[in-house]
């Protein structure tokens, strides 16, 4: 069986106004554009992944992260007010021109709606490949807001008019939600559309559309700052299972026996005091004392590891009644080390860190956690990042989390 000629197309122009430069703005740690480009990259049915920008610097990115960029857009189709259809025409008629190549599908991948379900891609090419008659498949999602009680209007002074009717219902905006038809929103995860339908019928779904039905906690739309943090803060702290563009992010071990953490950072706020001897203090939370015994009491263990060597790491973690290494300028070989020692299996053993110098050690353990003030290298390569910042709290939330069993 011949393999379907499958193109992804990203589009992604230079001139955002809402959100400035967004399609290259870092997202939980990677350019916007990059989930986009992952989603198709990871997707076993695409064959080809392009993006098609006016911008050099997105191009550059683009390419970086393994999608071409045969051709730069022309200025005339990155306005503000371009719509899709002539971007998505250029694009397959530049192809057809410069190299001859005809897909036999095109998948639309925006850069506004990187939380993607990892088998997003495949599905929707599968489905349009099992069925001949249809001229696209879009993505949808369950409405929140049932648009048979939704109005328009003609000003203030003007009456109200429903916005649609529902045959066998005479006033379906006074009915019960549940005797209305279900409705679904286009959420722009995806579509895909054979060439001809752009080509020939000019439009960027044709008559006969299927669904394909995703869960609306991947319906984040990027376009305003508000949706951005929302949809941050959501993907960092535990979001749903997603196409990711770096190494896919672990879920926290069934069974916990060791949680290792580094000090500075970790178990403080990174400041230190420095009297005019030359002695240190640092400042410490107590709730994170508390957390720590909880988990002893619960047959888990903590260790430190620091790259100082300072009395205050000893002495804080005698306080604690914490085994302690310090001064050690390769964590991981002694992480490693003390696994051996302590005959520990690694998969059961969580890290949290918060600087360069901890990334080593993530994937040495089941399950790799950054503070929420960590370097942004180490919370992109986190399997997960906490709301709370070194030395306020972190290890604390961190030993609630194991204790609760990962549920979130």
């Amino acid at each position: 069986m011949i393999k379907s000629e499958v193109l992804a197309i990203i589009p992604a122009r230079g001139g955002s106004k809402g959100i400035p430069r967004k399609n290259i703005r870092p997202f939980a740690g990677y350019p916007l554009i990059a989930y986009s480009i992952a989603a198709a990259l990871q997707a076993e049915t695409v064959t080809r992944v392009i993006v098609s920008t006016d911008d050099e610097e997105i191009a550059e990115t683009a390419r970086r992260f393994g999608a071409e960029t045969p051709f730069l857009r022309p200025a005339e189709l990155a306005g503000d007010r371009t719509t899709d259809l002539p971007v998505f025409q250029h694009a397959l008629t530049w192809l057809a021109e410069h190299e001859n190549y005809h897909p036999d599908i095109v998948v639309h991948l925006r850069p506004t709606t990187p939380i993607r379900p990892p088998d997003i891609v495949d599905r929707t090419i599968h489905l349009l490949l099992a069925h001949p008659e249809a001229d696209s498949v879009r993505g949808v999602t369950p409405a929140h807001q049932n648009p048979f009680k939704m109005w328009l209007m003609d000003g203030e002074d003007n009456p109200i008019r429903p916005l649609t009717t529902v045959p066998g219902i005479e006033e379906p905006y006074n009915a019960p939600r549940q005797s209305l038809p279900f409705a679904y929103f286009h959420n722009g995860l995806i579509d895909a559309m054979r060439p001809a339908t752009i080509l020939q019928l000019n439009s960027m779904s044709g008559k006969t559309i299927l669904p394909i039905i995703f869960d609306p906690v991947y319906a984040a739309d990027l376009d305003t700052p508000d949706d951005w943090r929302r949809a941050e803060q959501m993907v960092v702290h535990g979001g749903p299972l997603m196409v990711w563009p770096g190494r896919p992010r672990r879920s926290m071990p069934e069974k916990v026996q060791l949680l290792v953490l580094d000090f500075d950072g970790v178990l403080t706020d990174n400041r230190v005091w420095v009297d005019q001897d030359g002695r240190e203090m640092v400042a410490a939370n107590r709730s994170d004392s508390l957390g720590i015994i909880m988990l002893r009491q619960s047959g888990v263990e903590t260790v430190v590891i620091s790259k100082e060597t300072n009395p205050v790491v000893a002495a804080r973690c005698r306080k604690l009644d914490v085994p302690y290494i310090q001064g050690e300028d390769d964590k991981a070989s002694a992480l490693k080390q003390m696994l051996v020692e302590r005959k520990i299996d690694a998969t059961h053993v969580v890290y949290l860190g918060n600087d360069i110098n901890d990334l080593p050690c993530f994937p040495l353990v089941g399950w790799a956690v950054a503070v929420a003030d960590a370097m942004p290298e180490v919370a992109r390569q986190a399997d997960y990042v906490l709301t709370r910042r070194g030395g306020r709290g972190a290890v604390r939330e961190l030993c609630d989390l194991i204790l609760d069993g990962g549920r979130f």
